[in-house]
């Protein structure tokens, strides 16, 4: 995978070998909370990983990790900081706002680097992009591209009135509001009519599709939300057996069967935060590491998934894609 521009601006386990021989040692030891599980996380923790490799800390040489997974149960984040924050950190990297918010109010003492998809000054992670303060990362803000991705979604299925948009209200009601505003300000350009489902849970993604299909939805748009990701999954089954095509946030959702996706890789955002863990491991303060945004956005799309789905490319989709799955 290319690496792309950036700008300024399994539940609690006992620590591990790796860690404990780190600490005997005097290497650093990291702490990452994730509201997403392991196996499903695999590319981007890898990812992150690599970040740390280039800075010269290599993971179970150079440096320790100690991971700690919500399994897209946001309930369980605090308890896993608390865990997490009893460690003897260096850092600790929050992946995904509310992991990174469950750390902060956790009261983390060392540095806290992040991956967020909120405005992390909004939120109140850092002071600014450019002088953060003791916490920085990356924004990964593909949320305000809920609009752009119905438009994408609409030129491949012309012929659907109605369209879908999933939400999950934990992820935070202001930002699900902003979202949802966004994609029906462009569903009403568009003229068509939107139908939104609420999920937090696997049972309410599955009741969310028997809705969509008994509206009469065509096509569906996932909130870029760490729950969804961590049931990515269960999210393309569903849309494959009722022939409702998606797009979403990430290049990982076409990559597992999904028609298509906009928004920036996620992959190199990991991988950014592994940069930044390993300057403050070097020295750096939070505060001289301004908060990166993305500067580039990917269309990726799916052609084995459009067949299935008995759609045609448009000519229009084709020159824009960055990425054809066949």
């Amino acid at each position: 995978m290319k690496r792309r521009d950036f700008i300024a601006g399994l539940g609690v386990t006992a620590i591990g070998p790796r860690a404990a021989l780190a600490q005997r040692a005097g290497s650093p030891v990291i702490g990452f909370i994730s509201t997403r599980s392991p196996e499903e996380a695999t590319v981007h923790t890898n990812a992150f990983r690599r970040g740390l490799e280039e800075m010269g800390y290599p993971e179970g040489r150079g440096v320790a990790v100690e991971y700690r997974w919500a399994n897209g149960d946001y309930g369980r984040l605090p308890s896993l900081a608390t865990d997490l924050l009893n460690r003897p950190l260096s850092l600790v990297v929050g992946a995904g706002d509310p992991a990174a918010q469950a750390a902060k109010a956790a009261g983390v003492a060392v540095p806290l680097i992040f991956v967020v998809g909120q405005d992390p000054v909004q939120s109140g992670l850092v002071v600014s992009l450019n002088r953060p303060g003791k916490a920085t990362g990356v924004n990964f803000f593909t949320g305000e591209l809920g609009g752009k991705r119905l438009e994408l979604l609409c030129a491949m299925v012309p012929a659907t009135g109605s369209v879908g948009l999933l939400l999950n209200l934990r992820f935070g009601l202001e930002v699900a509001d902003q979202h949802r505003k966004a994609v029906a300000a462009a569903a009403k350009t568009l003229g068509r009519d939107l139908v939104v489902q609420n999920a937090a849970t696997d049972a309410e993604i599955t009741a969310s599709f028997a809705a969509l299909v008994k509206s009469g939805v065509g096509a569906l748009v996932v909130q870029n939300d760490p729950f969804f990701d961590s049931r990515r999954n269960q999210i393309i089954d569903l849309s494959s057996r009722n022939r409702m095509p998606v797009i979403a946030h990430i290049r990982e959702y076409p990559a597992d069967g999904a028609l298509m996706s906009y928004g920036a890789s996620l992959s190199d955002t990991y991988r950014q935060v592994g940069i930044y863990a390993g300057k403050v491991l070097r020295g750096a303060q939070p505060d001289d590491l301004p908060v990166l945004r993305p500067t580039r956005f990917e269309l990726v799309v799916n052609i084995r998934a459009a067949k299935a789905l008995g759609l045609s490319v448009p000519q229009s989709i084709l020159v824009a894609s960055d990425e054809l799955i066949e």
